[in-house]
């Protein structure tokens, strides 16, 4: 059986390579936005190249592979869409990186792709020692965490459909969505996302040296919460939606779904 460090090493290679194809990509159609869909679908290829590279148990390289691609396939497709819908225009968040980065742009930006590169690395290793668990049996702690990661994909799913259908209308162009889910949570999306990569991280900590990549739901709470999440989004929709969308953001949750405050 190959070592954990070959192994994350091959992991390592692999995401150079990905994310340094895409940012030459996103040289020539000048879109940097294209990082966000190379980071969602790369788990795509790390796992399986994981599981092939150690041989164990097929069904727990199974399971494995399917829970990081279904949450790979569906959160990299959704922004694929996104993304080719409002091409060549990029996401505010990119922008605003240009207009920071003015002197060695395409530098920066390839140090910032490789950066993308490193944080998919560390996110994939909970699923590294699941792979790497020669038990063949799944515990109460694993049937945990799929069950939890079940849920954080269904909801995030609804989330995002809501929205979507909710879009789709022109009546509410500039209107505050809250409806559904966004009732009860002003980002119910990022709250299941979270939910997800708890339960992948419940899902590894069976195996051995699994609770150590606690990381893994931290670093991505702290995205969501206070780096590129919430407060940008937010920033956004106060200047597109004004009024409306303060008094959404005095009357619901930011993160976690709750009963909503009585309207002003």
């Amino acid at each position: 059986m190959n070592s954990f460090f070959h192994i994350l090493s091959v992991g390592g290679i692999t995401a150079f390579v990905i994310f340094t194809l895409t940012w030459l990509l996103s040289r020539k159609l000048n879109n940097y936005s294209l990082v966000d869909i190379a980071w969602s679908y790369s788990l795509t290829l790390l796992v399986p190249v994981y599981a092939w590279m150690i041989q164990g148990s097929p069904l727990r390289s199974a399971v494995t592979i399917l829970m990081a691609t279904a949450w790979s396939l569906r959160l990299g497709t959704y922004l694929f869409i996104r993304i080719k819908k409002h091409h060549p225009h990029e996401d505010v968040r990119y922008q605003v990186l240009r207009q920071e980065w003015r002197q060695n742009l395409g530098s920066r930006f390839f140090l910032f792709f490789q950066a993308q590169a490193l944080l998919i690395v560390l996110l994939s290793i909970p699923f590294l020692l699941v792979l790497l668990n020669p038990n063949p049996q799944f515990s109460i702690i694993e049937i945990s965490g799929i069950t939890v990661w079940f849920i954080g994909i269904v909801g995030e799913t609804i989330a995002d459909a809501q929205m979507q259908r909710f879009k789709s209308k022109p009546l509410n162009k500039g209107k505050v969505c809250c409806v559904g889910l966004w009732r009860y949570s002003r980002h119910p999306n990022y709250f299941f996302e979270s939910v997800i990569w708890w339960g992948f991280w419940l899902y590894a900590c069976d195996s051995p040296w699994g609770w150590t990549t606690i990381y893994a739901p931290l670093l991505l709470l702290h995205f969501l919460v206070r780096v590129t999440g919430i407060p940008l989004t937010e920033k956004c929709a106060i200047e597109s939606k004004g009024a409306a969308y303060l008094e959404y953001q005095r009357t619901t949750s930011a993160f976690i779904p709750w009963f909503t405050k009585n309207s002003s």
